[in-house]
């Protein structure tokens, strides 16, 4: 006759608690510069990246006189009543005049706008370069256009 093979019972394992992965949310204050008036940005960038600074802030008044600027993560947003209109951001080398909108808002037929464009583009100036300032003018214009509606 076959001998049969003992099979032992599944012992039930106790239960294990599950362990808390989630940690304690962490509350931040506002951040000091909200809101703050632009002039403290341009005065501390160094004199390259000022020139280009001032230019681009001549050319954003020309193109909406009505716009407001105020400081929002440490750089200078426009705005044309609640709506952005642009911003300027100043890195080590060079300034981006960032540009908010879907694809296609800005016509670039020089390729001049970097960015994958799915919130917007910017355009990177170097002191070295020439600043576009027709591209420039048309693209503020559709901004400001856009802010308004």
């Amino acid at each position: 006759m076959p001998k049969l093979l003992k099979v032992k019972p599944k012992t039930k394992r106790p239960a294990t608690k599950p362990v808390a992965t989630t940690t304690p949310a962490t509350k931040f204050g506002p951040r000091k510069d909200l809101g703050a008036p632009v002039d403290g940005f341009f005065a501390k960038q160094p004199p390259p990246l000022r020139s280009i600074l001032d230019q681009l802030r001549a050319l954003i008044a020309e193109a909406a006189p009505e716009a407001t600027a105020a400081t929002k993560w440490g750089m200078p947003f426009y705005s044309v009543g609640a709506n952005m209109m642009c911003a300027l951001a100043a890195f080590k080398a060079h300034v981006n005049l960032i540009l908010p909108g879907p694809p296609g808002t800005y016509a670039d037929p020089a390729g001049l706008l970097e960015g994958d464009g799915k919130t917007g583009k910017h355009l990177k100036l170097r002191p070295t370069g020439a600043l576009p300032r027709a591209a420039i003018r048309g693209w503020l214009q559709t901004a400001a256009a856009r802010a308004r509606t």
